[in-house]
């Protein structure tokens, strides 16, 4: 079986700890390595983090990024391209080709991501949502993503998943 194309799930400074939790899942279940930028809005060891997560964070490879400078600095020597989730985003989800080794950028809950990171991102994907909703929960618009991202580089069923 070949392996599966690297795919990374960023998160930036992180403010609600089970939403984390649950994006670090997702990343688990999909085979993605995980990223978190600093600051979080909670401590790392929070028991909302552990208890969404569960036992699947032992599944998973996190890199903490202390700032997001230190974090571009690990993209720019490693070549991975960023294509951020943004309500604000110019290409539908379904619409982006996705290669091995991007990286899915998720905001803070509470806002986004500055303009300073819209600037530096490759793509802006957006996910279409019937009118008037405004957005989906950062933590299902990153399973979203990850899946889609999953199904165009390894196709629907991946050998041996369920």
């Amino acid at each position: 079986m070949p392996p599966l194309a690297p795919l990374t799930l960023a998160l930036y400074e992180p403010d609600i700890a089970p939403n984390a939790g649950a994006m670090l899942r997702t990343c688990a279940c999909f085979a993605a390595e995980a990223a978190i930028i600093e600051p979080a809005g909670f401590v790392l060891t929070d028991s909302g983090l552990r208890r969404a997560g569960m036992d699947y964070l032992a599944a998973l490879s996190i890199v903490r990024h202390a700032s997001f400078a230190r974090f571009e600095q690990w993209r720019a020597t490693a070549g991975r391209r960023l294509a951020l989730l943004t309500t604000k985003g110019e290409t539908a989800l379904w619409d982006f080709a996705f290669r091995p080794g991007d990286v899915v950028l998720v905001g803070r809950e509470s806002a986004g991501v500055p303009d300073s990171v819209h600037a530096v991102a490759d793509a802006r994907l957006r996910i279409p949502i019937a009118p008037p909703l405004r957005s989906l929960n950062v933590a299902v618009a990153a399973a979203l993503a990850l899946g889609e991202a999953r199904r165009q580089l390894d196709g629907p069923s991946p050998a041996g998943w369920r």
